[in-house]
């Protein structure tokens, strides 16, 4: 299949991925490039059952489809309807919701629900690679205010005063001009924030925060200058301009698209933000093609994502 026949836009895209063989092909070319691959004992010997789309493998004798060992495993969507799916979040400013979605490609909410938390985890970083140059660390906070909750959710809230009380509390590091992580974290104190910036960026690098005490003996280790938000917010080069925007950002999708986070999901709703956040300056198509080239071995069931926090 050519470049210049892939699809540019959602309209081309939902015409595109319409044929299911179409589909069957196109994740089956990202998947295996080198031809498929049985999941049951490698072999690259198979047969293709052009009848029920399915491979034989001619060394176990197993029948799998392009499905088996990715996101899109049991699940009886069809793939053109993934596909625009994951077109769609991958491509959204604000983020989809799963009434939306279900309502654009003809399933129920529940079940678009389930689709969206399977991209989100496609949509996982997982690089090993670590901020450098100049990054800016700050922490956010994400929930609503504890007057505008039902009493029985209040009620389940950690009492205490401060922005700790009915709210999670997100890290949040950027490299300017690159990229972005953000992480929840259990709380602000020195021990989680140090561990979590020596993780993340690499030693000598400049370091921008705000003056919070938990930040205090970076400075044997980094290049690190503050800013008080209580007297300034930018000092020359010394700001953290940069990750506020990204928390506006994160913050305009979750109050505006998805209204209502349990605190338990919401590292994948940061998984989805840093995703479309790091990939700002690629194209449409090349946004789609990151997600679907992470689906494989990253299955989700819905006992995981439903089951204790």
């Amino acid at each position: 299949m050519s470049i210049d026949r892939l699809p540019t836009n959602l309209m081309e895209a939902i015409r595109h991925f319409s044929d299911p063989q179409v589909c069957i092909d196109f994740v089956a070319a990202m998947r295996w490039p080198n031809g498929p691959v049985c999941e049951r004992c490698g072999s690259l010997e198979h047969s293709y059952l052009t009848t029920r789309r399915l491979w034989k493998c001619r060394g176990c004798k197993w029948q799998f489809s392009v499905k088996v060992g990715t996101i899109f495993e049991d699940s009886a969507v069809g793939l053109d309807k993934w596909l625009c799916a994951i077109w769609l979040i991958a491509n959204s400013k604000n983020g989809v919701s799963s009434h939306e979605l279900g309502r654009s490609i003809g399933v129920t909410q529940k079940t678009a629900w389930f689709m969206l938390q399977r991209i989100r985890l496609a949509m996982q970083t997982g690089t090993f690679r670590r901020l450098s140059g100049d990054v800016e660390v700050d922490e956010s906070f994400i929930g609503g205010k504890a007057r505008n909750m039902h009493a029985h959710i209040r009620a389940r809230k950690v009492h205490g005063r401060g922005p700790g009380a009915h709210t999670t509390t997100v890290l949040g590091m950027v490299e300017r001009d690159g990229e972005v992580r953000a992480t929840v974290v259990p709380d602000r104190t020195k021990g989680t924030l140090h561990t979590q910036v020596r993780t993340q960026v690499e030693g000598g690098s400049a370091l921008y925060t705000d003056e919070h005490h938990g930040y205090t003996g970076l400075e044997d280790d980094y290049e690190h200058e503050t800013i008080n938000h209580a007297v300034e917010y930018v000092v020359g080069q010394v700001h953290t301009n940069t990750i506020e925007s990204f928390w506006a950002l994160l913050k305009r999708g979750l109050t505006g698209t998805y209204i209502s986070v349990q605190p338990y999901h919401l590292f994948r709703y940061l998984d989805e933000r840093v995703y479309a956040y790091n990939q700002r300056d690629a194209s449409d198509l090349g946004r789609f093609v990151g997600v679907l080239a992470a689906v494989s071995g990253r299955r989700l069931t819905y006992a995981e994502l439903t089951g204790p926090a």
